[in-house]
């Protein structure tokens, strides 16, 4: 690397501005002294391999003092690995894709890739993992106990039906929600009058579900569940307005049941559920339907704002688009009906060999509970329970197991093991 003339004089010009000797120079002195007394012109090779050794070369090509880098160098070299001591540049080679392809060679890449999703198998799982959730499980027993006797006492209290979570909190989550219950029937005992009778139901809203279930959102504030408390008379009415529009739907229909879409998962507000309902019958009565009053007993459906065409589910409930036409719909009940019922049989005779295979996990393995997510079917549960069985992992006694799709620890000790876990 050389310092030109050009970068020289731009160098000092700029120190005597910074330095404020006083002196000024015409620009005709500057051109005929390009390199006044007191500078030389200095001329160095960048041949170094890292950067400290190439500023100390540059000081020691300017005579500049280098002791103070003496100490950073030494460091350096010592956090060197010793492999690449002796390799000035070392890189390590990157081939395209096209590469591994025509030469049948492996990439490295992408048997990484392959090796972090590799499943592990259950058994190795579970070795990995059981002490782990033995020592939760062991920490959470005084919670499930506040639990339990929170659970027992304010259902005493109020004479409610039962207390639910639509999610799967842990324990210290839902003691906590049941204290600021607690806390709230201490401070305001008369707002809980108008809740006997009632299912309570922790989740994100407040307010009133499809099924009558009394909904106290996680978020809310005591204020807000008083409030609810208070509206329940009037939540009350809107209920019975919505049986009364099912039974009236039912008759129309060949005796077809009205549901509501929380036995699928979802949670629908009574306001809402009565809407759709109101919507639907408005829409049945201009045009009499020619169906026999008993021709669709002991089926189901659901109504959607948001679907277009009628469906039929895998269990067996008819999914109706409220808008839906009603010459249409009478048609696809029709030639759907025999359908739905052989599916409804199907959907009773799993239940039932589900229920089965659950209590025989628990019994001979010896587990403390075995239970599913919602999102888990009968289809898959059942053969997940009868490998359990053929598996027979002593690992599992005393475990809480819950069929997920994943593997993982929770918080409380619970076991969460995908439904086809690998043997």
């Amino acid at each position: 690397m050389h310092l030109d003339h050009f970068t020289l004089r731009s160098i000092l010009t700029s120190l005597d501005s910074i330095q404020g000797k006083g002196e000024t120079r015409d620009h005709t002195d500057i051109q005929q002294d390009p390199v006044p007394s007191g500078f030389r012109s200095v001329s160095f090779t960048l041949h170094t391999k890292d950067m400290v050794s190439t500023v100390m070369n540059v000081l020691t090509s300017c005579s500049l003092s280098v002791k103070h880098m003496e100490e950073l160098k030494s460091s350096a070299e010592t956090a060197k690995r010793p492999s690449e001591a002796g390799i000035p540049f070392y890189r390590p080679i990157k081939w395209d894709k096209t590469y591994y392809t025509f030469t049948g060679y492996r990439d490295p890449e992408q048997e990484l890739e392959q090796a972090k999703r590799v499943e592990p198998t259950l058994s190795t799982w579970l070795r990995k993992n059981e002490p782990t959730a033995t020592k939760k499980h062991r920490a959470s027993l005084p919670r499930r106990e506040e639990l339990k006797r929170l659970k027992k006492e304010l259902g005493q209290k109020f004479a409610l039906a039962d207390i639910r979570w639509q999610r799967s909190w842990g324990v210290t989550h839902r003691c906590c929600q049941l204290q600021s219950l607690s806390r709230l029937s201490q401070q305001n005992p008369e707002a809980l009058i108008n809740l006997r009778g009632h299912t309570i139901i922790f989740t994100d809203q407040s307010g009133m579900n499809a099924s009558g279930q009394v909904m106290l959102g996680t978020m809310d504030v005591h204020h807000h569940w008083a409030k609810i408390f208070e509206r329940l008379p009037s939540y009350c009415r809107l209920q019975q307005q919505t049986e009364w529009l099912k039974e009236r739907i039912s008759l129309l229909l060949g005796g077809i049941q009205v549901i509501h879409g929380e036995s699928l998962g979802s949670v629908q507000p009574i306001e809402e559920h009565y809407s759709t309902l109101n919507n639907f019958h408005k829409r049945l009565l201009p045009r009499r339907l020619f169906l026999h009053p008993r021709s669709l007993q002991g089926l189901a459906m659901t109504l959607e704002n948001h679907r277009s065409t009628p469906s039929l589910h895998e269990m067996g409930q008819f999914i109706i688009p409220t808008n839906c036409d009603p010459p249409e719909l009478q048609t696809f009940l029709q030639s759907h009906a025999l359908e739905a019922r052989k599916r409804i049989k199907r959907k009773h005779q799993l239940r039932s060999e589900e229920e089965a295979a659950v209590k025989d996990c628990v019994q001979s393995l010896s587990l403390r509970d075995l239970s599913k997510e919602p999102s888990i079917t009968s289809s898959q549960m059942i053969p997940c329970c009868k490998r359990l069985l053929e598996q027979r992992s002593p690992l599992m006694q005393g475990l809480h197991i819950c069929v997920s799709h994943f593997y993982s620890v929770m918080q409380d000790g619970d076991l969460c093991i995908p439904w086809d876990w690998k043997q």
